[in-house]
C-alpha cells in the first residue's frame, strides 16, 4: 500500500528498548546503515544512515530522496547529506562531541565499511551491535504481528491460487512464475530480505518428482535443482507430473513483513509413501507449536522434533539424509525472511512472548522425493498460536 506508513509509536517504542540495551553495554552511540535496520529503527528504506545515542534523539541522515525519508519517517531530526563524510560534524553538533564507544552492525557491514566509519566517526572503542539489533527485533509489538497476518491472509490467497491452477505439463520455473504474478496483484512487493550475504531470497521454491530430492547449497533438507550451475536452487525446467508428490515453498513480502510457508501437493495422486511423510511432518509440525512455551530453550523444541520423528520411525530421512543434515528447524521471521533466534540444535536463547517463528519439518527421501511442511506462529504467554492461515493439510488437485 503507497500509504503504509510505521506508526510514530512502534518508532518511539523500539528506539527506546534498543537505547536501554546500549546503556547497559556502556555503549554510547550507534550507527545503522543496513537497510531492515534502517527501515526498523527509522521507518524509511530510503538510503541514508541512521545514528543512535545512548542518551539524546536519534538523527537520520538521508542522502537520497529527503522528501520520501521525511514523509514516511515519524523521526523529528531528518537531515539531508550531500557526504557521509558531513555525519561527524552533524553529530557533533547535535551531542557535544564524538561517542567515545560506537556499535556497529558487523555481522552484515563489509570490512572497508567498518573501516571507513571507525575512523570517520572518531570512535576510541568500537563493539559489534548486531546481537542486540536481532535482539529487539526478534520480540514482535501488536502492530507488527497485525502486519504479520496481513501478509498471511495474501499468502493464503497465493496458495489457493496455486491449487486451483497447478497442472502438468507446466515447468516448475513457469508455475513459479505463474503464482509469484498473482502474489504481485495482492501486494507482494517481490524482494525478500535476506540478511545473510551468502543466501539469496527468493520466490520460485517449487520442488517435485526426484528434483526435491536433488541435493543442493540450501541450508535446508530441500534444495531443488534450480536452473543452472549459476542458479543451482529452487525450481528448474522440470515439467511437472502427475502421481508425484510436489514441494512448493512460498515467501511473500507485504509492507515490509514476511510469511514463510510450505505446502505438499500432488496433480491425481501421491505415492502412499510420500503421504505418509507428509503426515508425519503434519504431526511433528503440531506437536512442536503445541509444546511452544515462554522460557523453554529453543533447543529444546528442536529437540523434541528429533525424538518425535524417531517415534514415527523416519529418524533417517527427518532434516535431511545421514551425512546432510540440517541443525535446524525453524528460525525467526519478520521483516526479514530469516532472523534469529533459531529453533536449532545446542540454541540456549529462551523463546519468549512475542517471538514469531517459522516451523518448517522436512524430509528427503534420497534420489525419489522430499516432503514437508512450514507454518508460521506466534509465541504467545499460553503457548504457540498458529499465525499461517493456508490450511495445514496435503493438497491433491
Amino acid at each position: 500500500m503507497e500509504n503504509f506508513h510505521v506508526p510514530a509509536h512502534e518508532i518511539d517504542s523500539r528506539i527506546a528498548r534498543l537505547k536501554q540495551g546500549m546503556r547497559s553495554r556502556h555503549m554510547d552511540g550507534l550507527f545503522i546503515a543496513q537497510r531492515m535496520d534502517l527501515f526498523y529503527f527509522s521507518g524509511t528504506c530510503q538510503n541514508g544512515f541512521l545514528y543512535v545515542p545512548a542518551r539524546g534523539r536519534p538523527q537520520l541522515f538521508i542522502r537520497r530522496s529527503l522528501a520520501r525519508a521525511v514523509a514516511e519517517s515519524s523521526l523529528a531530526q531528518v537531515a539531508p547529506v550531500s557526504s557521509v563524510r558531513e555525519i561527524p560534524e552533524r553529530i557533533a553538533s547535535c551531542h557535544g562531541s564524538p561517542p567515545g564507544v560506537i556499535g556497529f552492525e558487523l555481522d552484515v557491514l563489509p570490512v572497508r565499511e567498518f573501516r571507513f566509519y571507525r575512523q570517520l566517526l572518531s570512535a576510541r572503542h568500537t563493539m559489534d551491535a548486531s546481537d542486540l539489533i536481532l535482539s529487539v527485533r526478534s520480540r514482535k509489538s501488536a502492530w507488527e504481528i497485525a502486519q504479520i497476518e496481513h501478509t498471511a491472509e495474501v499468502s493464503r490467497k497465493v496458495f489457493e491460487y496455486i491449487r486451483e491452477t497447478l497442472a502438468p505439463g507446466v515447468m516448475e520455473i513457469e508455475f513459479a512464475g505463474m503464482y509469484e504474478t498473482y502474489a504481485r496483484r495482492l501486494g507482494h512487493s517481490g524482494q525478500l530480505r535476506i540478511r545473510d550475504y551468502r543466501t539469496e531470497g527468493y520466490n520460485w521454491h517449487v520442488a517435485s518428482g526426484t528434483h526435491g530430492a536433488c541435493l543442493g547449497l540450501l541450508d535446508s533438507p530441500v534444495s531443488g535443482r534450480g536452473t543452472s550451475a549459476a542458479f543451482p536452487s529452487g525450481a528448474s525446467r522440470k515439467k511437472l507430473a502427475a502421481g508425484e508428490p510436489i514441494l512448493i515453498d512460498v515467501g511473500t513480502v507485504v509492507n515490509g513483513y514476511h510469511m514463510d510457508e510450505t505446502r505438499m501437493f500432488a496433480i491425481e495422486s501421491m505415492p502412499p509413501a510420500a503421504l505418509d511423510a507428509c503426515r508425519a511432518c503434519i504431526e511433528i509440525h503440531d506437536t512442536l507449536i503445541a509444546a511452544a512455551k515462554p522460557g523453554m530453550f529453543c533447543s529444546e523444541l528442536f529437540d523434541l522434533g528429533v525424538k518425535t520423528a524417531h517415534k514415527l520411525g523416519y529418524a533417517d530421512i527427518y532434516l535431511g539424509p545421514d551425512g546432510h543434515k540440517v541443525s535446524f528447524v525453524g528460525h525467526g521471521i519478520g521483516v526479514e525472511l530469516i532472523e534469529p533466534p533459531f529453533l536449532a540444535a545446542g540454541r540456549k536463547e529462551h523463546i519468549e512472548s512475542g517471538m514469531v517463528f517459522a516451523l518448517e519439518p522436512k524430509m528427503l527421501f534420497t534420489d525419489r522425493f522430499a516432503v514437508g511442511v512450514e507454518s508460521v506462529f506466534l509465541v504467545t504467554d499460553h503457548g504457540g498460536q498458529l499465525l499461517s492461515r493456508v490450511p495445514v493439510d496435503i493438497f491433491i488437485c
